[in-house]
């Protein structure tokens, strides 16, 4: 089965996402015709069975969805969406900041920056529900949490300040960044349960 997954390239970490999904389309056994591709306008979206919103710096991503026309793509938008940090605030109803226009898919508050600033970032073995293979090792960058989840949103690892990643249907969103680390158990958890 050949594949397309987009990467929204406006601000953030986009290369370690296009080859952490391309490795992970590989490993799932996906066609030699399958592509991970750039997204910065509407018309990139087309024929993607998912998209990525990467890790970032919030408000600047949200202002530049905006600007290129992808707000209401990305909320209509019927593929899946893997959400990595300042994915995660995108993601939510609420990220107590009105300078972020949240495409609110995810039924949830986020605090943006509730870890800290850069210098607090920090890695951790955290068990996730449902990933069979151990703890997973994840690296946290200027990191949210969700502090509240709403009906759907199923939370698949938390730590002392909050929830760290859920799940919502096609939706993954986590606060870390597993397209850092090199273990591809929750992009391949993302792809399989979009039937991928």
């Amino acid at each position: 089965m050949d594949v397309k997954i987009g990467v929204l390239a406006l601000q953030g970490d986009v290369s370690e996402h296009i080859d952490a999904f391309s490795a992970a389309l590989a490993g799932r056994g996906c066609g030699k015709a399958s592509t991970v591709v750039e997204v910065r306008n509407p018309v990139d979206l087309d024929g993607c069975s998912a998209l990525a919103l990467p890790g970032g710096e919030s408000t600047t991503i949200s202002r530049l969805i905006e600007r290129n026309g992808l707000y209401e793509p990305i909320r209509t938008f019927k593929g899946g969406i893997f959400a990595t940090c300042a994915g995660m605030v995108l993601m939510a109803t609420d990220a107590a900041d009105p300078r972020i226009h949240t495409l609110g898919l995810m039924d949830m508050t986020v605090d943006r920056n509730a870890f800290g600033r850069q210098k607090e970032s920090f890695e951790a073995d955290i068990p996730v529900i449902g990933l069979d293979g151990g703890p997973f090792h994840a690296i946290f960058i200027r990191a949210p949490v969700v502090t509240a989840a709403g009906a759907g949103v199923h939370v698949l690892a938390t730590l002392d300040r909050g929830i760290v990643a859920a799940e919502k249907g096609r939706y993954m969103a986590l606060a870390f960044h597993p397209e850092l680390g090199g273990d591809l158990r929750l992009h391949e958890r993302f792809l399989k349960n979009l039937g991928i």
